[in-house]
């Protein structure tokens, strides 16, 4: 049986071993913090290094024209007037760990109904709160491919898909004017990956079968994503 002995080779183990780090995670106390802060910090960095490198002016008509094209002339250049780099760097990394927290609370409500129905699962919110940012630490593959496509760029017109090299979005080149792209956006390869990550650790942490783990991990996302289709085609 693998073990795990501290936080540290969790962060590293949960790639290649999670099964031993869900058994770890579910007996030690506070070792969450340490994805919490890594996926945080590695979230908001490329953030960060996207909004100084891309050339601003361009950035700010491409959102305009995608998300605010029906706006009247006043309109569109009262948008422009109010939208600077520090407005946007604001948004962006307040948004970046807000929709984290708040994304990451809502699965954890979600995890731990789920499992009611498992009278041996002594785990409450807060355990499977701590849970999700393990299943989160694909995403920090994804931040790192980016901040690496970032440095090397030599276009300062450089389209927000750059942010999530793990999308659909940004394998296909979709234009942020295609109806598609938001959900493109939201299709990666890491949410893929923490969803199984996430099925993996709903098997350590109850007596479920592999199969009712697997309906309980991946339904949320077969729902979201099929109603996105629904209303993309409707």
């Amino acid at each position: 049986m693998h073990n795990v002995s501290n936080p540290l080779q969790a962060c590293n183990d949960i790639f290649f071993r999670p099964n031993g780090v869900f058994r770890a995670v579910a007996e030690k106390d506070n070792w969450s913090w340490f994805p919490f802060f890594i996926v945080i910090v590695l979230a908001i960095v490329p953030t960060y290094f996207y909004l100084n490198f891309v050339d601003f002016s361009w950035y700010a008509d491409q959102i305009m024209h995608s998300q605010y094209g029906d706006l009247s002339p006043v309109e569109q250049e009262q948008f422009r007037q109010n939208m600077t780099l520090n407005s946007a760097m604001i948004f962006g990394l307040s948004a970046t760990v807000i929709g984290f927290i708040a994304i990451n609370a809502l699965v954890a409500v979600y995890l731990n109904l789920a499992t009611k129905a498992d009278k041996d699962n002594l785990h409450g919110f807060t355990d499977w709160y701590g849970f999700t940012w393990w299943a989160a630490m694909p995403t920090v593959i994804n931040s790192l491919i980016a901040m690496f496509l970032i440095l090397l760029a030599d276009d300062h017109q450089l389209y927000p898909s750059v942010l999530a090299p793990l999308s659909a979005a940004y394998v296909f080149g979709m234009d942020m004017g295609s109806s598609w792209y938001g959900f493109a956006q939201s299709f990666r390869l890491d949410n893929i990956w923490g969803i199984y990550l996430t099925v993996v650790g709903i098997k350590q942490w109850t007596s479920f079968t592999t199969k009712k783990a697997t309906i309980i991990g991946v339904a949320p996302y077969v729902i979201i994503w099929s109603v996105w289709i629904i209303i993309v085609i409707s």
